[in-house]
């Protein structure tokens, strides 16, 4: 029997987790941990213990603008350690090189810009898992 997958969603905006959580639970947590992080030092630490729990995280759903890490630094700090993890960016203002730099240096999966579609969403994940 495989292990169960997660799902790590990383915001510093409690109302933008709340609204993942609250739409990616009815698709997804039936067959997914989902994690929610709302700074990306302390999700790189929920990434290591995951992963010492056995449990693989299957894919990453960032921000763009955070305090302490920029998602375009962690999700490149995430591809180094995990080259598999799909990072999906979810994002109201991102750089331009920033998105660049991600899709070069840690093979940014999608990106999606705030406000999102909850259809979207689940569609980008549930094929990112998939891929």
């Amino acid at each position: 029997m495989s292990t169960k997958k997660a799902i790590l969603c990383v915001d510093d905006e409690k109302i933008i987790l709340d609204s993942i959580k609250e739409q990616l639970k009815p698709y997804l947590g039936k067959d997914y941990i989902l994690e929610f992080s709302d700074n990306p030092l302390d999700a790189l630490d929920i990434i290591h213990e995951l992963q010492e729990d056995g449990i693989e995280v299957g894919v990453i759903v960032s921000d763009w603008l955070m305090p302490e890490m920029k998602g375009d630094e962690f999700l490149i700090k995430v591809h180094q350690e995990n080259p598999s993890i799909i990072k999906v960016m979810l994002t109201g203002q991102a750089d331009a090189s920033a998105i660049e730099r991600v899709k070069k240096e840690a093979n940014l999966y999608r990106l999606l810009l705030k406000p999102w579609k909850e259809s979207d969403l689940v569609d980008t994940i549930k094929k990112g898992l998939a891929s």
